[in-house]
């Protein structure tokens, strides 16, 4: 038998109709649910920081509140491109516990059983992982978006942590409590108002309320990250020589946000902050090699940016098992 060598200039031209034998765009690589649970809690160092990923859960929305400032055609090819839907965006919604020395930090609360049917197990996946909610001693609201604070209370309306410390960015708490707010926005917002106004007047919490740089405690201090919401903050975390950013809402979609971090979502209620934010963010974590945590990034959400021409990329962390 003959044994034919290709040339290198035969490979380029096989290269080159490659795309020909493609799979047709309407192709994705969506794996479907689990006849039972996944785990919902995932465990990483860093430094000498025990940090635990919790979910609440996901919801889906539709895709046509992403990226309103894009034209239709990109946005569909880069969902295409990525095996992503077309109609619905599916995102999870990842909380933080970081512990360092005698804190255990708690990045928001979930939206409990007052949002979408398919979140709220906070607390079940807290109790899946083992940890007690008594000895949370920190709890530090992001924002006060439904997903993120609803869950803040109880069936009896108390506080589900009532021994930790509750913590929230100065501007954010003053813009949900500006007298007459309720009134002030379009009729489909205002349950928004009314929802965020109930969780920050939740019996037994005394709001600490902070403004950028703040530490909450050692290691743990807090950044404006303007936009999505009026007084939006993430939360950095530095060990060891090592940071990790919890992001909340500041970057909302791993695709869209990092390839395009100009595009705006229809709910980012300060779209030129919120553009701002997003891009001294990416700029900072992928100059300095921080790792970022995304609230609705694909569980656990950890990972890294990757500068990528004018545009990054986010790299999803290479998980560790035990030694």
């Amino acid at each position: 038998m003959t044994l034919i060598r290709p040339t290198r200039r035969d490979i380029l031209k096989l290269a080159a109709i490659a795309p020909g034998f493609a799979l047709p765009a309407m192709a994705r690589a969506e794996l479907g649910a689990p006849d039972a649970s996944n785990p919902a809690h995932f465990r990483f160092s860093l430094g000498d920081a025990r940090m635990t990923v919790l979910s609440d859960g996901f919801f889906t929305q539709p895709v046509s509140g992403l990226a309103v400032n894009a034209e239709p055609d990109e946005i569909a090819a880069l969902l295409t491109r990525n095996y992503l839907s077309k109609e619905s965006n599916y995102a999870h919604t990842n909380h933080l516990l970081i512990e360092l020395g005698e804190a255990k930090v708690l990045v928001d609360v979930g939206s409990g059983s007052r949002f979408f049917n398919t979140a709220g197990r906070l607390l079940a996946n807290l109790d899946s992982a083992g940890i007690n909610p008594d000895d949370i001693t920190h709890v530090f609201i992001t924002h006060a978006h439904p997903d993120h604070i609803w869950g803040i209370r109880d069936d009896f309306d108390e506080a589900i942590f009532p021994d930790a410390e509750y913590i929230m960015g100065e501007v954010e708490h003053g813009y949900w409590m500006q007298d007459g707010l309720a009134n002030s926005v379009a009729p489909q917002d205002q349950q928004f108002v009314v929802g965020a106004v109930n969780s920050i007047n939740v019996e037994g919490v005394e709001w600490t309320l902070v403004q950028d740089g703040a530490e909450i405690a050692p290691g743990i201090t807090v950044m404006n990250s303007f936009g999505h919401t009026a007084g939006h903050m993430s939360l950095r975390v530095e060990s060891g020589g090592k940071q990790l950013l919890a992001l909340g809402d500041s970057i909302t979609q791993t695709w869209m946000h990092f390839a395009h971090p100009d595009w705006f979502n229809e709910i980012d209620a300060l779209p030129d902050q919120t553009v701002a934010s997003r891009k001294a963010t990416l700029d900072m974590a992928a100059t300095d090699g921080i790792a970022l945590i995304g609230y609705h990034f694909p569980f656990p959400g950890v990972g890294h940016v990757a500068r990528e021409n004018e545009s990054y990329r986010f790299v999803p962390a290479l998980w560790q098992f035990p030694g």
